[in-house]
């Protein structure tokens, strides 16, 4: 590939909180960004966005638990720019936190079918087209969570999803060396987006107690995908936890 040819990148979940945030610094370093969610007018607008400051990003709408979905979304990146160098695997959905037994299964079908199916399709589609393009090969990072080391309370479906996507990046890792395709995993805690923001008046903890957390700026977890993105692909960060200094992860919470 040409070296002033500008790179391929694709962010899920990309309308809104951390997808925004990395979509944006992946555009300010010279990405050409395909953004990729449910919904066409967060993408639109930030698409329309990028331009306004001559940048380029492609808005695909995308559910990315359906196949056939994920598979126009990579159809498309094909054949509007012929490679794909980045994916950051980022779409995520939760669970109400209720004790399981009082969880209705369509909350959990829906948490393993995006966060867990969702990541597989979008990996698995990605993997491909970096296996076949030229030159080969590519990085994929996938975002994890805190929840991929240890949960919080009533969040059964959320945490064993976290814990399959490390299973997954593994895999990857090993499996594409092959084919120069590189995987990380971002594990994130407490980064302050609109689903996150009811943190801040009080969660669940583990003593059974409520309470405010600690949080960070999205940006932090965008310059976080930034530098992996940086690095060449002989080098990498196999897993990376970024989160707010204070929360209770370290420690007893």
């Amino acid at each position: 590939m040409n070296p002033t040819t500008p790179k391929i990148a694709l962010v899920t979940g990309a309308g809104s909180g951390i997808g925004r945030a990395a979509a944006l610094g992946l555009l300010n370093d010279g990405f050409t960004v395909v953004l990729a969610g449910r919904r066409a007018e967060p993408l639109q607008a930030l698409a329309a966005e990028a331009q306004t400051r001559g940048q380029t990003a492609l808005a695909v709408p995308t559910d990315v638990s359906d196949p056939d979905s994920v598979q126009a979304l990579f159809d498309t990146i094909e054949s509007s720019f012929g490679r794909l160098d980045l994916l950051f695997n980022n779409a995520g959905v939760n669970a109400p936190a209720v004790p399981m037994d009082e969880l209705p299964l369509d909350k959990w079908f829906s948490v393993l079918g995006t966060n867990v199916t969702g990541v597989f399709l979008c990996a698995r589609a990605a993997f491909g087209l970096m296996r076949r393009q030229s030159p080969q090969g590519g990085r994929i990072i996938n975002n994890g969570s805190i929840s991929a080391h240890t949960p919080r309370p009533f969040t059964a479906p959320y945490t064993i999803s976290k814990h399959a996507v490390t299973g997954l990046t593994k895999a990857l890792a090993l499996d594409g060396r092959a084919f120069n395709i590189v995987a990380s995993q971002i594990d994130i805690g407490n980064a302050l987006t609109e689903l996150s923001e009811r943190m801040t008046r009080g969660v669940l903890q583990a003593n059974g107690t409520t309470a405010p957390e600690p949080m960070m700026d999205a940006s932090h977890v965008a310059n976080a995908v930034r530098h992996i993105a940086a690095m060449p692909l002989s080098a990498n960060v196999l897993n990376m936890t970024v989160m707010s200094s204070a929360m209770p992860f370290v420690g007893r919470g």
